[in-house]
């Protein structure tokens, strides 16, 4: 179910490439969604806003917990996901498709490189829940 063509963060972010070369697609992945349970609310940045890699960029609420939200890339934030506000279970729903959270123009592309693949994730979240 991890889709091949993004890559990921070990904090449960994902980035999926644009058509347009630099403008990537950021969310959470499946496994973080199903970890959180049915998400509630969630805060984003605003558009204009500069990132650098690991910064925080907003939360997640769900009826379980409050998690922040971390860029996995540096860039800008070209866009934010509007219907987040209305319908903040469309995370739960489809975490890769209508649940995105924001798009970035990238500052250091080669960061994406630096990313774990699909393969990669699933190994990385099947290690973590045997703990």
């Amino acid at each position: 179910m991890t889709p091949e063509d993004n890559r990921y963060a070990k904090s449960h972010e994902y980035v999926h490439p644009e058509a347009e070369g630099d403008i990537v697609v950021i969310g959470i992945t499946d496994y973080a969604q199903k970890e959180l349970g049915d998400v509630v609310f969630v805060e984003l940045p605003q558009v204009g806003s500069e990132l650098e890699q690991g910064d925080e960029f907003g939360s997640i609420e769900s009826v379980k917990a409050v998690s922040e939200l971390f860029s996995p890339v540096s860039g800008e934030v070209v866009e934010v996901n509007e219907a987040l506000t209305d319908k903040p279970e469309l995370v739960n729903t489809d975490p890769y498709g209508d649940g995105w959270m924001m798009k970035m123009r990238l500052s250091t592309p080669e960061e994406v490189d630096e990313m774990m693949t699909a393969e990669e994730y699933d190994e990385y979240v099947e290690k973590e829940s045997a703990h």
